[in-house]
C-alpha cells in the first residue's frame, strides 16, 4: 500500500474515533424516574425518599434528604477544567471519556499538521524554479500529488481544530445538562421484566402463551 494512503487511512480514522467518542458520551440513555425537586432560581434541591418505615410505635416515618445542586456551577466548573463538572455531577465515569477524546485529537493535530508542513515545503521547492532547493519526493510523487497532499492534511488539521472545539463545547453542555437532571432516580427501585404469561383468547375461552412486559416504578 502506498506511504500516501495509508497516512490518509490513518487520518479517517482518528476523525471516526473522534465521532464515536462523542456519541459515547452525550448519547449513552437511562431509565429514569423523577424524585420531588425544589428549583429556585439556578439551584435545583433534590428531596430523595426512601422507602416509609415504622418506629416502635408502628407508626409509618418516612425519611426525606435534601441535596442542592446548581447546573449553573456545574457548566462553570466545566468551562474551567473540562471534566470538572462531570465530578461535580458525580459521572466519573465520563472522565476517562472526555480525556481520551482530547488525546485522540491532540495525535491527530500533530500527526496531520506534521505531513501538512512536510508536503507543503516539498510543493514549494517543487515550484519555486530554484535548481538549488529540491524535495525527497523527485520521482515518487508529481507537482500535483504533493498539492493534493498538503491539501489534504491541510483540511484533517482544520478538522481537528473544530473537533477540539466541539468537544471542549460538549463537554460543558454535557456537564449542565447532567446537573438539570440530577434530579432523575436512576436506584435498585426501577426495573424491566419479560415474563412468559397466558393470553385468553376472547370469545373462545381458549388460552394461548405469550410475553408480559413488566415496568416497576
Amino acid at each position: 500500500m502506498p506511504k500516501s494512503i495509508t497516512h490518509k487511512v490513518i487520518a479517517s480514522r482518528l476523525f471516526q474515533f473522534f465521532i464515536g467518542i462523542t456519541f459515547l458520551l452525550f448519547f449513552t440513555s437511562a431509565c429514569a424516574q423523577v424524585n420531588d425537586t425544589i428549583i429556585k432560581g439556578d439551584t435545583v434541591t433534590v428531596i430523595t425518599k426512601k422507602e416509609p418505615i415504622k418506629d416502635s410505635t408502628n407508626t409509618v416515618v418516612t425519611i426525606k434528604k435534601g441535596v442542592t445542586h446548581s447546573p449553573k456551577k456545574a457548566a462553570l466548573l466545566s468551562t474551567i477544567l473540562p471534566g470538572a463538572g462531570q465530578v461535580y455531577n458525580k459521572k466519573y465515569w465520563k472522565l476517562p471519556i472526555i480525556y481520551a477524546g482530547a488525546a485522540g485529537l491532540a495525535y491527530s493535530f500533530q500527526f496531520n499538521q506534521s505531513r501538512y508542513v512536510k508536503y507543503r515545503n516539498a510543493y514549494k521547492y517543487r515550484i519555486d524554479g530554484d535548481a538549488t532547493t529540491t524535495d525527497g519526493y523527485i520521482g515518487i510523487y508529481s507537482d500535483d500529488n504533493l498539492n493534493t497532499l498538503q491539501k489534504y492534511y491541510h483540511r484533517y488539521r482544520d478538522l481537528t481544530l473544530i473537533g477540539f472545539a466541539a468537544l471542549y463545547a460538549l463537554n460543558i453542555i454535557d456537564a449542565s445538562v447532567d446537573a438539570h437532571l440530577f434530579t432523575f432516580d436512576v436506584s435498585d427501585n426501577l426495573s424491566m421484566k419479560v415474563e412468559p404469561t397466558l393470553i385468553n383468547t376472547a370469545g373462545t375461552n381458549n388460552y394461548t402463551t405469550g410475553l408480559t412486559l413488566k415496568l416497576k416504578f
